[in-house]
């Protein structure tokens, strides 16, 4: 059982009675090029494939943190347009003891030149499918997002 007292982020204001929760936002980007693949990242010291995203840092809008994100992982340098494409619920995240909300975006680059970032080790656009029997809950992932992002294209 979570103690949330002992969790990175909770507040209490003892003043007026209550506790406020700070959750970190995730941001992920699913790129799909014209064959319906889907762009994966493997990012540096991770042995699993996932989308490319990471943390809303304080002060950053959500475009400014995509294309930090982005350039990061993937090198991608460009516009882009992008809309929400899944909002999950937070969760706990024990290896870093804080609560974590996931928000995952359509996003459409001007120019779809990629090349693996300082972030990221290996990048490269897959047929979703594979990851049908992955144990992975970010592999896993990748295949719903797929399919969600084809069904809002379409």
């Amino acid at each position: 059982m979570i103690n949330p007292q002992d969790v990175h982020g909770a507040i209490l204001h003892e003043e007026i009675g209550r506790r406020d929760s700070l959750i970190r936002v995730s941001l992920k980007a699913v790129i799909l090029n014209d064959e319906g693949q889907i762009l994966v990242v493997k990012e540096s010291d991770r042995d699993w494939w996932d989308v490319p995203g990471g943390g809303l840092d304080h002060g950053e809008t959500i475009k400014e943190a995509l294309a930090r994100e982005l350039y990061e992982e993937v090198s991608m340098q460009g516009d882009f347009e992008f809309e929400v494409l899944l909002a999950e619920d937070p969760h706990y995240l024990e290896t870093l003891n804080l609560y974590q909300m996931r928000i995952t975006f359509l996003v459409k680059p001007d120019v779809m030149s990629f090349e693996p970032g300082d972030d990221g080790d290996e990048i490269m656009f897959v047929d979703a499918s594979i990851y049908e029997d992955s144990e992975l809950f970010n592999e896993k992932s990748i295949l719903e997002l797929s399919r969600l992002a084809k069904r809002v294209l379409n």
